[in-house]
Parts: structure tokens; C-alpha cells; sequence
């Protein structure tokens, strides 16, 4: 069997956009796969050809809703019983990660159960990118291929050529996904303190650093509701920055966040294509990391070293 014919492709329904353009770059025809739905919400998924004795590549990001990890968990089941060789979860944007540990009495932890879930589901290898938490990766037993969004953001920042330039992290947790950024580029790292009120709710906010007269760069791994990030921003503004732009891997968006993101002080907020995005934003600009991830699945077949691919 050919290098070619060893491997198929398929995709979710939501995440279709991007499996195409990763078929595109792996110069692979997308793989049939057949969604039926029932009057009363429950579907099913079914191959349309022979997938016996193959590698096989789910591509489904299992942002909201929940329909798109059940329809991951079916196509994983239908691989096993239809005797694929090695079932691999592409999962661009692994949701359900911000509920990583017990932060406080009787919660779930809801990371965890979804990695049983793929687990037990029968995934043999999950490739990722930019986890919330990257202590994730201990959740599963098989190997964890864990992609960053630095990959194809950096470029791009390099590409503004900005003077006088500062990273930024809109909360302390993120510190540490900043300073790499700040460390590649030699320049200064400002960190924002922020309390919640509650969950997407910010109540207050303070910079640690010095952004006068500077271009700011405010780095995250996702935005949801925009809260954070347009907050920090306007405050930077207030504290005499120049510009202020955000980078993040991950799109969420959800409810008011680009009406926020329009309204606030961000130039320009810059994600990848983990999530699609279709609220249209004047300020919102996405990067594909489709040929990343193509070059990852490549790599995995060949039996190649991945870590390559990491800049920083």
C-alpha cells in the first residue's frame, strides 16, 4: 500500500472548512462520510467507503455546542468497528479544557472526563493546539502531538515590523505563553492583574509594567466573550500606549464579544482558524493553520519528528 492510499481524511460537519484546506496542502481527496439526523436531534455518522486496514484522521473541533463532540465520538466508534488501522482525533480546538482541575468544592473537572471520553471512544493519538491548560496532556494515555498557534502568529507579528513593541498577558495564568513571545522578540513583558466576579465577568483590572509610548501586543490562547481583552486593551490605551493589538489561538466569540472588540481600543485582534468565525468583525483577522496541521499529519505517518515545527 502506497504512502498515499495508507491514510484517509474525514471531517466533522463544523470543522469541514478546515479539513478541506488540510486535504488541499496534503494533496488528498477529503474521505466520504454520511451525517444522519433524527426528528428528535439524535444523528448518526457512517462511512461511505472501505476505511479497513487504514489511518485514519478525524478532523472536528469540538467547540460549542456539544453536538460536536458526540458527532467525534461516533465517527471514533464507527472507525473502530469498521477495523481502521490507527484512529487519529484532530482536534484544532479542544473544548471543555478551561475545566482542568477543582477550583473549588463539587465541580467536575471536565477536561478529564472528555479525555476518557476520546479514550474509551478508541482514539490510538490526538493532535491538538494550544491547550487552556497544558497539564492536559497527562489526561490521556496514548501520545499527545501539542501544536502552538506561535507557529503561524509570529510570522505574522514579524511581518508588522512594530517599534518600541511590548507583550502583553491580559490575566497571570498566561504569563508564562506571553513571556515566549516577549523572550523570542527581546523585548519587555507587561502582565495584567485581574479579579473575576464571576465567570466571563471581570470586576477589576491592573497593568504591572510600562506601556507609555510603546506598540502593545496582548497574546492569549482564546477569547470568549472579549471581556478580558478589550478591557486590558483600554486600559493600556488610557496609560498612554501607542497601539494595542491581540493575538489569540482560539476564536470562541461568543455573545457580545464583537461588538466589543468593534467598540474597544484593539486595533486589530488576530486568531487562527481553530474555530470558524462568521459574526464578521472589521478588527477580526484569522491566519489557517491548516498547512501545519497538514504537515503534523504527514510527519505522523512518515514516523517523523514534529517538534521541528515549533519556533519557540
Amino acid at each position: 500500500m502506497s504512502e498515499k492510499n495508507s491514510y484517509m481524511v474525514f471531517s466533522g460537519v463544523s470543522t469541514r472548512y478546515l479539513a478541506e484546506k488540510i486535504c488541499k496542502s496534503l494533496d488528498c481527496p477529503l474521505g466520504q462520510l454520511l451525517l444522519t439526523k433524527f426528528s428528535d436531534g439524535e444523528f448518526a455518522v457512517s462511512y461511505e467507503e472501505s476505511i479497513r486496514g487504514r489511518d485514519v484522521f478525524l478532523v472536528q473541533s469540538t467547540f460549542p455546542n456539544s453536538d460536536n463532540l458526540m458527532e467525534l465520538l461516533l465517527m471514533i466508534d464507527a472507525a473502530k468497528r469498521a477495523s481502521a488501522r490507527t484512529i487519529n482525533a484532530v482536534i484544532p480546538y479542544f473544548g471543555w479544557a478551561r475545566q482542568d482541575r477543582k477550583d473549588k468544592p463539587r465541580v467536575s473537572i471536565g477536561a478529564k472526563l472528555v479525555a476518557d471520553l476520546l479514550s474509551v471512544a478508541g482514539i490510538d493519538r490526538l493532535i491538538t493546539m494550544d491547550l487552556h491548560a497544558d497539564q492536559i496532556q497527562g489526561f490521556f494515555n496514548v501520545p499527545v502531538d501539542h501544536l502552538y498557534a506561535s507557529g503561524v502568529l509570529l510570522p505574522y507579528l514579524q511581518s508588522l515590523k512594530l517599534k518600541d513593541m511590548v507583550i502583553a498577558s491580559p490575566d497571570v495564568g498566561g504569563s508564562k505563553r506571553a513571556n515566549t513571545y516577549a523572550k523570542y522578540f527581546g523585548c519587555p513583558l507587561v502582565l495584567c492583574n485581574k479579579t473575576r466576579a464571576r465567570a466571563n465577568v471581570v470586576e477589576s483590572m491592573q497593568i504591572i509594567g510600562d506601556v507609555k509610548d510603546k506598540n502593545v501586543v496582548i497574546i492569549d490562547d482564546m477569547v470568549d466573550t472579549a471581556g478580558t481583552i478589550t478591557k486590558a486593551a483600554d486600559i493600556m490605551k488610557e496609560a498612554g500606549a501607542l497601539t494595542v493589538r491581540a493575538c489569540a489561538s482560539h476564536c470562541v466569540m461568543s455573545g457580545p464579544a464583537s461588538e466589543r472588540v468593534q467598540n474597544s481600543s484593539l486595533e486589530e485582534l488576530v486568531f487562527t482558524d481553530s474555530i470558524p468565525y462568521s459574526n464578521r468583525c472589521a478588527k477580526v483577522k484569522q491566519i489557517s493553520v491548516a498547512d501545519m496541521f497538514a504537515e503534523t499529519i504527514r510527519r505522523v505517518i512518515n514516523n517523523e519528528s514534529i517538534s521541528s515545527q515549533y519556533l519557540v
